[in-house]
């Protein structure tokens, strides 16, 4: 398939979205495009390189496994003063996009417990 084709086939397949779903996906092309990273970073010296906040030792898995024991945005956010709500934003991308590997790292951390 050539590019042309690729492109359309895109953008059939973008006309058959949601008005919602094409907010996000708008969302996440303009992000690709900004000049700031985003706030998710693995580095292999810090947290055994899991993905974690940018500048923190907050793995992304912690915050999605919080989120689904009913933790909410407002409770993570004083709990971890340092974190912003675009820092979460970025954090539930990371897990929308990785959603395989966030879920081996809370099973991984459970079996340890």
């Amino acid at each position: 398939m050539n590019a042309v084709d690729s492109i359309r086939e895109t953008e059939f397949a973008i006309a058959g979205l949601s008005k919602t779903a094409k907010r996000q996906l708008l969302k996440r092309l303009s992000r690709s495009f900004a000049d700031e990273p985003s706030s998710v970073e693995k580095n292999s010296k810090v947290m055994g390189g899991v993905a974690c906040i940018r500048g923190t030792r907050i793995p992304v898995w912690l915050l999605e496994q919080a989120r689904s024991q009913g933790v909410t945005e407002a409770e993570l956010l004083q709990n971890y003063p340092g974190l912003t709500a675009e820092d979460l934003v970025n954090a539930w991308d990371y897990v929308r996009m990785n959603e395989d590997e966030v879920r081996t790292a809370i099973e991984n951390n459970e079996r340890k417990n």
